[in-house]
């Protein structure tokens, strides 16, 4: 029999159609969740930092808005705009040959995001990060083959201002041809990030058609600060997509009921994607929010259960609306250390995503409350996303699956050793692990002697070799160019 294994999905993100997502709960109360967020967004109203432009637009648009900011939303401005929404976007590397498609059936992967430490790969100390790290992290996950876009993984700690956030997009563009996320907290960030962009791109025109990277604004809940709005509208406007969600914590900045929770999120969501569509009707600006839940004895956040039941419904809503879920809660653990509860938490939560479908999982290798990262554990986020993958291909059910006429003729006290249809079948739905047993037959069932620690471990200082295709002399020259021209302008007292 031909010792080959199967060639990779031709759509290796797809996890629509052969395998169902699951529903958390009847399809009419997902749409309670809905109709409360309409109903909070017309009632309480959102904040909207007064010195903006948005506010004129809401105004234009038939909402009620007050001197201070509060903006009191329709329901069927709301609706239009759910409507009107792209459902989907192509997010293409920096060559511009490939893509991947963030819609409601597509799961990709990432690394990050924003840890401000990280485990040192070969002391395995726990220092702040930096730019170098960023660096490293990106490349390893240019060379990790589930990893299909890259996120701002960790801060540079010792340059947290903008020229920092200019500083990570540029190290990211540099150490990987996968498409981008970013996000930052200065409006001003964004001018040369886009320049920069373009550059790659060969034009503005060429970047509005073929967006290299997705853009993440984090508001408070039911609290848009002017940063954030005009972030909002640059990207809007370049067509560069656009992520929008808030970081909830269920008992101190929203409800601590799961439905209450989601209801202030979904209403956070909802009012940056009618601001989108006011700028520019059918732009790609989805909401995003998590959802996390406080425990009241000690402040903590972060209960498994509650999390990842949170997570699938709010995928479940989306799902309801066609929209993509950016909200993906696998890939990471609250345990300080890469160890036994790190692998045990990133299993389940990753195994979640099998359920919930979502259609970002950008947490994968941060451990520690989202503080600190693990290259560790981003590598195994990858080998599981490989098994992911091969379940969301589900079984063929046919008459040569089925097999009733070879099984007729191997009869009740035969076998199949030697059979066409053996050899034919025998590697469908084998999850190629890089760390374990699960290679079968390939492996022939034989670890090494190794725990899976020292296996990944052995595999990270392997993967610190890679090294990615080179952005060009040129280009590089170019984007080094944007960044000294925006720094002189916005020296101290320029």
């Amino acid at each position: 029999m031909s010792e080959t294994v199967n060639a990779p999905p031709a759509d290796p993100g797809l996890h629509h159609g052969a395998t169902a997502p699951y529903e958390a709960v009847p399809s009419e109360l997902a749409l309670r969740l809905i109709e409360g967020a309409l109903t909070l967004m017309q009632d309480c109203g959102v904040a909207f930092d007064p010195q903006t432009q948005a506010l004129e637009l809401f105004r234009k648009a038939g909402c009620d808005v007050s001197s201070d900011g509060i903006v009191r939303f329709p329901p069927q401005l709301v609706r239009a705009a759910l409507v009107g929404a792209a459902k989907s976007v192509r997010l293409w590397d920096r060559n511009g040959r490939r893509c991947i498609e963030v819609d409601d059936r597509h799961t990709w992967f990432m690394p990050g995001m924003t840890c401000i430490k990280i485990f040192d790969p070969v002391s395995g100390e726990q220092r702040p990060s930096d730019g170098e790290d960023l660096e490293m992290v990106t490349r390893v996950a240019d060379a990790l083959p589930n990893m299909d876009a890259v996120c701002v993984a960790v801060k540079n700690v010792a340059r947290s201002d903008i020229h920092g956030e200019i500083e990570e997009f540029a190290i990211m563009a540099a150490n990987t041809t996968k498409p981008l996320e970013y996000l930052c907290e200065n409006a001003e960030s964004l001018d040369p990030v886009l320049e920069m962009a373009a550059a790659i791109r060969g034009g503005r025109e060429v970047l509005f058609e073929k967006p290299y990277f997705l853009h993440i604004i984090t508001p408070l809940p039911l609290n848009y600060p002017r940063a954030h709005v005009e972030q909002l509208v640059k990207c809007v406007r370049a067509g560069v997509p656009v992520s929008v969600g808030t970081l909830p914590i269920g008992g101190a900045s929203t409800p601590i009921t799961t439905a209450g929770c989601m209801v202030n999120s979904l209403a956070t969501d909802f009012a940056g994607m009618v601001l989108a569509q006011l700028i520019r009707r059918g732009a790609f600006c989805v909401g995003s929010s998590d959802v996390s839940f406080m425990e009241p004895a000690t402040g903590g956040i972060g209960n498994f259960a509650q999390t990842s039941l949170a997570d699938m419904l709010m995928c479940q809503v989306r799902r309801h609306l066609r929209l993509p879920s950016l909200t993906g809660a696998g890939g990471h653990s609250p345990a300080r250390r890469f160890n036994q509860d790190a692998i045990a938490e990133i299993s389940l939560g990753m195994m979640q995503a099998f359920y919930s479908r979502p259609a970002t999982l950008d947490y994968l290798g941060s451990l520690d409350q989202g503080l600190t990262f693990s290259l560790h554990a981003l590598c195994l986020c990858d080998d599981l996303a490989g098994l992911l993958r091969t379940l969301w291909q589900g079984i063929t059910i046919d008459a040569d699956t089925i097999a009733l006429d070879l099984a007729r003729e191997v009869g009740a006290r035969g076998n199949y050793l030697g059979r066409r249809h053996t050899a034919a079948h025998c590697r469908e739905h084998l999850w190629n692990s890089r760390y374990f047993g699960a290679r079968l037959p390939v492996s022939t069932g034989m670890l090494p002697d190794e725990e899976l620690l020292e296996r990944i471990d052995a595999d990270v200082r392997a993967l610190l070799a890679h090294r990615p295709e080179p952005l060009g002399a040129e280009l590089e020259v170019r984007l080094r160019a944007i960044r000294e021209t925006f720094a002189a302008a916005h020296r101290p007292g320029g």
